[in-house]
């Protein structure tokens, strides 16, 4: 793209020298006026001129980073216009989101299981990892500044969305230190990867220079039964770490595996074991494990104060306390089954958290309020719906299998962005006032629908995993015009 540009500011420069026959009819410019064109005061005129084509001062660039079982990574541009992201938008206002594809490769040689995102570095850039069931880590460098608006003609594409690559964004290398599937990976830190795979372990790299620090290693269950779903060979137990989560404090990490019905406290101040809780049978059975089922937890998620954490499993999920008892249950109705959990920012009052499910919901609860259960013989109150997204009521009933909760600044609507397994990206705007509305009141009816759909993008893959941040970094335009007006600047002194 520099290229291109650069090679179109040499034809301009031809053209006022009237080097070149194409450009005949333009007048051809004064000695003075070429001069001119070359100092430092056109360098500033050349960026401001193609500032005004930079749409961020009126619009929201949001990058999506989906995997796929087609083992392709999908990198894609969405620009949001701000008046969209009103209450109640005009007509002549609602305009559809843009969508420009940035990358899109295959990336793993089998499907791709997880992706985990930095956070954005001085230089404005992004770390992307990718988890995959072929054993590796892959690392890009992606930028935070927003897509090139131009007004030349876009490449040719078969697809309906526009084509814009970003020199910046670049392969770092990749990670061989798991010997199975990668499940889980998060950056709590910007200078810490932690990853979590099949074997049994949770690795801490570096990123500095991807040095594996410190390996936790999870002990391998003993077999017991069959467990449904198991995939483990013949003589072989299911092993692995489902999944972990970090305390805010950085000094507690919690973990579920396969095969085993209870969850591990680690110590990460010294890296060991700090204690293993086990599931009561009569507690899973109230969070919708069945007598066939296999009881393991499948996702952990903290509050955002860290003072409860939740625990959910294939129906249901547990909240439990700092003192790791159990403070509630989440069923969510009709009975669905769970794909992942995110935490909503929603201030120190509440904590807030939202569940996708098999049916195309996302189920918004509060861990801060309780109801009695509907069934007497349990002891452990529930946690009441406060709202939910999508679903048939809104007509969407494909599986949401992850999505991603935004906030571009303070007081501004949640972005809700989900991926589900039939390629279909949605963009969802909703204010928490409108999540934490009467619930009380909602909580013995009906759940409420909340949320406005604002667009919807095809991808054409089964989607897996999603990652999604705001492009809030530095125009690259601006740069790209000084290299231009510093190119347009030598050639007019060699033509001198």
């Amino acid at each position: 793209m520099v290229k291109r540009k650069s090679e179109d500011a040499q034809l301009s420069t031809r053209a006022t020298n009237g080097k070149t026959a194409r450009f005949a009819e333009a007048a051809k410019p004064t000695k003075s006026a070429k001069k001119s064109t070359s100092t430092k005061p056109t360098k500033a005129t050349t960026t401001s001129a193609v500032a005004t084509k930079d749409p961020t001062s009126e619009s929201l660039s949001i990058q999506i980073v989906t995997g796929s079982y087609e083992r392709v990574l999908h990198g894609f541009a969405a620009t949001v216009s701000e008046h969209l992201l009103k209450a109640e938008p005009s007509e002549e206002e609602q305009k559809d989101p843009t969508y420009s594809d940035t990358f899109l490769f295959a990336a793993h040689s089998s499907a791709v299981r997880c992706l985990g995102l930095s956070a954005p570095t001085e230089a404005h850039k992004r770390v992307l990892a990718t988890g995959s069931t072929d054993e590796r880590i892959n690392l890009y460098n992606l930028s935070t500044s927003p897509p090139l608006v131009s007004d030349k003609p876009q490449l040719p594409s078969l697809s309906t969305s526009s084509i814009i690559e970003n020199p910046r964004n670049k392969e770092l290398g990749s990670l061989l230190h798991h010997a199975r599937s990668v499940n889980k990976l998060q950056f709590p830190t910007r200078g810490k990867l932690f990853s979590a795979a099949d074997d049994n372990t949770v690795a801490i790299s570096r990123t500095r220079d991807w040095t594996v620090l410190s390996t936790i290693k999870c002990p391998i269950p003993k077999a017991v039964g069959r467990p449904s779903g198991d995939t483990a060979g013949p003589g072989e137990v299911p092993t692995g770490v489902n999944d972990f989560a970090i305390h805010p404090s950085m000094k507690v990490m919690v973990t579920v595996g396969k095969g085993e019905r209870c969850m591990r406290l680690w110590n990460l101040v010294t890296g060991k074991k700090a204690g293993v809780l086990n599931f009561d049978k009569s507690l899973l059975q109230a969070a919708g494990e069945g007598r066939y089922s296999s009881g393991e937890g499948r996702k952990l998620a903290w509050g955002e104060d860290g003072e409860e954490y939740v625990v959910g499993f294939e129906r249901g999920a547990v909240v439990y306390g700092m003192d790791s008892m159990p403070k509630a249950i989440i069923r969510p109705s009709p009975p669905t089954k769970l794909h992942q959990m995110r935490i909503v920012p929603a201030g120190d009052d509440h904590s807030i958290l939202a569940i996708s499910t098999e049916d195309g919901r996302i189920i918004f609860y509060d861990l801060k309020t309780t109801v009695e259960s509907e069934k007497e013989d349990e002891e452990v109150p529930q946690c009441a719906a406060l709202g939910q997204l999508g679903g048939n009521q809104a007509g969407f009933s494909g599986r949401i299998k992850d999505f991603e909760v935004l906030q571009h600044k303070a007081g501004a609507p949640l972005i809700f962005i989900t991926g589900s397994s039939d390629g279909a990206v949605r963009l969802w705007r909703c204010n928490i006032s409108e999540i934490l509305g009467d619930a009380r009141e909602q909580a013995k009816g009906a759940v409420r629908q909340v949320a406005t759909s604002i667009g919807t993008h095809e991808t054409g893959h089964r989607i897996t995993c999603l990652v999604a941040f705001v492009m809030d970094g530095p125009a690259e335009v601006a740069d790209d015009g000084e290299d231009e007006a510093q190119e347009v600047a030598g050639s007019d002194s060699d033509d001198e």
